[in-house]
C-alpha cells in the first residue's frame, strides 16, 4: 500500500486546500475517540481525514528470515487495519481517507510526516483515560510542541460518542 498524496485542491473550494485531519492509528481504545472527532470535523468543515499507521521496528534480529516474516506480517496487519478504518471513515464522512504506512518509532514518524506533508493541517490525538499518563504519543509531542507547524487537538479518552458529537 503506497502513500497517497495529501495535498488536495477541490474546484468547489475555489482552489484552496482541504483541511487534512491526521489521526495516528494504534490499538488503544482512545484512538477511536480521536477518529470520531476527526471524522466529524472533516465532515462539518469540508475537510478530509488521514490515517497514519506506524510499524514499530522488529526486535527479533537473530535470524534474518524470521525478522522479514515478522515485518511482512506486521505490514499485512497494518494494511488490514487501515482498510477497516478507511471504511469507517468513509461511512462517517462520505470520502475516503488518505492512508499512510510508515516504519520506525511512532512518535518520530508522526513528527516526520507532519514535516513532510504540508497538506496536513491538524493532528488529532486522544488522551488515555487515566490522569497519570496521557499516552506515549501525547507525552512525546508535549516535549516537541515548538517543532510542530500545525495545531494539535487532544480529545479526552473518557468522552462518550455523544459527548464527542456535541463538541464537534
Amino acid at each position: 500500500m503506497a502513500e497517497e498524496e495529501g495535498a488536495t485542491q477541490t474546484p468547489a473550494s475555489g482552489g484552496r486546500r482541504e483541511r487534512i485531519f491526521l489521526v495516528v492509528v494504534d490499538e488503544s481504545e482512545e484512538m477511536r475517540n480521536a477518529l470520531r472527532f476527526a471524522c466529524r470535523r472533516a465532515r462539518h468543515t469540508g475537510g478530509r481525514v488521514a490515517l497514519l499507521h506506524v510499524i514499530e521496528p522488529v526486535e527479533y534480529q537473530h535470524w534474518l528470515g524470521v525478522g522479514r516474516v515478522i515485518e511482512e506480517e506486521a505490514r499485512a496487519e497494518a494494511e488490514r487495519r487501515l482498510q477497516s478504518l478507511a471504511a469507517e471513515v468513509f461511512t462517517q464522512t462520505g470520502s475516503m481517507p488518505i492512508l499512510y504506512i510508515r516504519e520506525g518509532r511512532r512518535e518520530e514518524e508522526v513528527l516526520r510526516l507532519i514535516g513532510e506533508d504540508p497538506a496536513i493541517s491538524l493532528l488529532v490525538l486522544a488522551t488515555a483515560p487515566t490522569a497519570s499518563n496521557p499516552g506515549p504519543i501525547v507525552s512525546h509531542l508535549l516535549r516537541h510542541l515548538g517543532e510542530l507547524r500545525i495545531p494539535v487537538t487532544l480529545v479526552p479518552g473518557q468522552l462518550t460518542c455523544e459527548e464527542i458529537d456535541a463538541l464537534s
